[in-house]
């Protein structure tokens, strides 16, 4: 809006002038004729030179005021006020009345006719409309708003009706020629606003509008993308069928892999086992036996020289323990074994929970000199012994060989024999193992007694006509493996190899089957990624199958995706993301009642959590297997119940019906493991 000011002197009034000179109204500077406006200080002379029709009141009148020259602007400056109102008559019957001090307020159009003579009229201005933002205000929006870019409908950016104006002065109006492939001759007239009296299409408004939203939400900063990605909902496993490539060929002469663990108590000659199987088989070459050796006495440690075939690091050896889960392979009649040396240390539990839960089998060793078996079997009921073996029969291990070590420090009496199994197998039925399942060898690694062949020391052949630690392992029954399941890899270890790229794992193949080329689904993260290789064994292989441990390198995702404790699945058939389950757990011999509320770590296949306990629901018998009427306040050693439990974190798990090898659990509070379970129900999904 623009203000002006009117002048309220009668238009009558004669001005008074001079032919040669004419006097500025203003400074009062004397103006030779030829002059338009004031050499000093630039006022026009008469208006009427610029306004051919200003101020035409009663009729025209030719004569005027003598301050008619004066500009607007100075004459608000130098006349003194007045509260006289006069009423003010635009062209074209506008109209608008002046306020208290003296100033009339109209639109630019309105003053621009009214003082504008008709010839020189070439501009329509059109009001300024603030409903919609500017170029500036978009850019500032953008600016201020979130960073996440949103896609705009290209199809929206297209407006279907393109107009092309051409300005034609008729009658103060403006024509504008609209170019349409509709109608290309109908004219759109617009008003004195500027504003069209026949609007484009409601399509083409709604588009445009469209546009308009979408560009007040356009961002110039880029948010990254989030880490976690958008996750098909698992589909029924009922509706899986297997590929052809899947399932094992008649004519293929692969042999069965056994996944074998060795648990026990420290120091119960675990790894010095291991090492002796393997020289015995000749994995280990003369040469390199012979470097152990010498190693190991340089260190004032002989008899490790064995154990150092599996104990490859500087802090194993220095210490002379086990902390990781050793791998190596060997070949007997009927399988090819994947040994898992496990540690017995307590501190270093977690690493042999990872280790037995990739075990078909496993081989429990005991020390059988006097006071080390006792120590593994705990002085307060608990140790590790106890506890590997109910670990191991947690994770699904039906199948067991007690390897009774070290009999060569106790003359390979038969009493002490007697007594170990006496003792260990009352715990181990307790456990759910059966007698028939339990395979007991006495023998003496160190020795190389009883371990690759029948017993040749005449104080243990002469009680002893059992199968040796070898032949035990021979007849193990096959373990069963689903393809028929989609697929399903825990991953163990995320490591780095140059044959298998800059993303590479490693783990078992629990279900379903895998080969070089295809997708997969990585959780949780829900990232997609595709098989570059397969080694087996440490050697290249197209495609791995349920029961195989594997190596596979990915390709086409970022490593920060991939962490030990997902899992490697089918991208139709996602594995169950939660963070809270409800848990069938069986209580280990404890010496503090389990509370709600407590606050312990959650073992699932190869991911470890924290987690609480939120409520008991139940309290099972243990010879009915019913639940009791009475829920518990706390549950205590050797009780059965179900319970619910929070999650810290969201992790992959299956419902222990579905796949059991991702659902079983154990749980440990302060180093110890205090209870050991199933999913009975994923109760929170992701």
């Amino acid at each position: 809006m623009f203000t002006f000011e009117l002048d309220n002197r009668s238009d009558l009034e004669e001005p008074s002038r001079n032919h040669g000179l004419w006097k500025c109204t203003i400074c009062e500077h004397g103006n030779y004729a030829r002059y338009l406006s004031c050499e000093q200080c630039g006022v026009l002379r008469d208006f009427s030179l610029y306004f051919s029709s200003a101020l035409e009141v009663d009729g025209r009148a030719k004569r005027r005021d003598k301050h008619s020259a004066v500009s607007v602007l100075a004459r608000s400056l130098f006349s003194p006020s007045s509260t006289k109102s006069k009423d003010t008559i635009f062209s074209n019957g506008f109209k608008a009345s002046r306020n208290a001090t003296r100033h009339t307020q109209a639109t630019l159009d309105a003053l621009h006719k009214t003082y504008m003579a008709h010839k020189e009229r070439r501009i329509n201005i059109v009001p300024f409309k603030f409903d919609t933002p500017s170029p500036d205000d978009m850019v500032a929006t953008g600016l201020k708003s979130s960073r996440n870019v949103r896609k705009v409908d290209t199809d929206a950016l297209y407006i279907d009706v393109h107009i092309a104006e051409k300005k034609v002065m008729d009658n103060d109006n403006f024509i504008t020629e609209k170019d349409t492939t509709t109608d290309p001759n109908s004219p759109v007239k617009l008003n004195e606003f500027g504003e069209s009296s026949k609007g484009v299409s409601v399509d083409s408004q709604n588009k445009t509008l469209s546009l308009d939203h979408e560009l007040q939400h356009l961002s110039l900063e880029r948010k990254p993308q989030k880490s976690k990605a958008k996750i098909k909902k698992p589909v029924s496993l009922s509706l899986y069928k297997p590929e052809p490539w899947m399932l094992q060929r008649e004519d293929e002469d692969i042999p069965r892999q056994l996944n074998l663990a060795i648990v026990g108590h420290v120091d119960s000659g675990k790894s010095t086992l291991c090492g002796r199987l393997l020289h015995a088989l000749g994995r280990i070459s003369k040469k390199q036996m012979h470097k152990y050796e010498k190693e190991a006495k340089e260190k004032g440690k002989g008899s490790f020289a064995y154990a150092w075939a599996m104990d490859e690091s500087a802090d194993e050896r220095e210490r002379g323990i086990t902390m990781t889960v050793g791998v190596a392979y060997f070949d007997t009649k009927n399988y090819h074994v994947v040994l898992l040396d496990s540690p017995g240390h307590k501190d270093f539990v977690p690493n042999m929970i990872s280790g037995a839960t990739q075990s078909d089998a496993a081989v429990l060793v005991i020390d059988a000199s006097v006071g080390s078996f006792e120590a593994g079997m705990g002085v307060n009921g608990i140790g590790q012994t106890k506890e590997h073996s109910q670990l191991i029969r947690s994770f699904g291990v039906d199948n067991l060989i007690v390897a009774v070590n070290k009999m060569d420090s106790v003359e390979y009496s038969k009493e002490r024999f007697n007594f170990i199994k006496s003792q260990l197998g009352t715990f181990l039925r307790s456990c759910g193992y059966k007698d028939s399942a339990i395979a007991w060898v006495p023998m003496s690694a160190m020795e190389n007694e009883n371990l690759m062949a029948a017993a040749s020391d005449t104080r243990l052949s002469s009680w002893y006509d059992g199968n040796c630690l070898l032949k035990a392992i021979d007849t193990l029954p096959p373990p069963y493996h689903d393809v028929s399941k989609p697929l399903r890899l825990p991953i163990c270890d995320v490591i780095s190899s140059h044959t298998l790229g800059q993303v590479a794992i490693g783990g078992k193949v629990e279900a379903g089957a895998i080969r070089s080329g295809c997708k997969v689904l990585v959780m949780p993260s829900g990232e997609l990624a595709v098989v570059k290789t397969i080694e087996r064994n440490s050697s290249s292989c197209n495609l791995a199958r349920a029961g195989d441990n594997v190596a596979i390198g990915l390709q086409g995702i970022d490593p920060s995706h991939v962490m030990s404790g997902g899992v490697i699945c089918h991208p139709d058939y996602p594995v169950s993301v939660a963070s809270c389950l409800e848990l069938k757990i069986l209580v280990l011999d404890i010496t503090v009642p389990i509370l709600v509320g407590l606050e312990f770590e959650l073992h699932i296949h190869h991911a470890k959590v924290s987690a609480s306990m939120v409520k008991i629901l139940s309290l099972l018998e243990q010879k009915t297997g019913k639940a009791s009427k009475k829920i518990p306040r706390f549950l205590t050693s050797r009780q059965t119940a179900v319970i619910e439990v929070k999650l810290e974190k969201e992790v992959c798990v299956e419902e222990f019906s579905n796949l059991k090898a991702l659902g079983r659990v154990s749980l440990r509070s302060q180093g110890n493991t205090v209870a050991v379970g199933i999913v009975s129900r994923v109760r929170e999904q992701a």
